[in-house]
């Protein structure tokens, strides 16, 4: 596999948990007067937009995306109901958001370094773009902590 597709299918599974962990979240959130929801829906649609875009240019390319895998949403789905049993409060549910965006934002940045010299401009931009949103969401996330 070429370097811009091993940079889209990170993009595509760092989307796909984002999007999976976002729902889970969401979901369990329901019925309660949490102020953080709507927020939570907006990054929602983007993620899933990402998502999209990514599965559809790797099916472009003629290739079976690979998901992130049922035991990392089986733990994570865990993780997030204790959390959200344990302290549903916004900002309790903005911490644990931040310090998993900010493990996939140090991820991406690794991979742009990574494929710097390698990869299409085009696709570099979009990871770039990527980040970016990744940044901005936490940014928006820490209005509630």
């Amino acid at each position: 596999m070429n370097e811009n597709n091993e940079l889209l299918e990170h993009m595509y599974q760092d989307s796909e948990m984002a999007t999976y962990a976002l729902e889970t979240l969401i979901n369990d959130l329901k019925g309660k007067d949490n102020k953080i929801i709507k927020v939570l829906e907006d990054i929602l649609k983007e993620y899933e937009s990402y998502y999209k875009d990514f599965k559809k240019q790797l099916k472009k390319e003629k290739i079976n995306p690979k998901s992130s895998g049922m035991m990392a949403k089986i733990g994570s789905s865990f993780g997030i109901k204790k959390e959200v049993v344990v302290d549903n409060s916004d900002s309790r549910i903005a911490d644990m958001l931040i310090k998993g965006i900010t493990m996939g934002t140090l991820d991406m940045e690794k991979k742009i370094s990574k494929y710097q010299e390698n990869a299409d401009k085009k696709t570099l931009k979009q990871a770039e773009n990527f980040l970016k949103f990744q940044q901005k969401t936490i940014e928006d996330l820490k209005k509630f902590l």
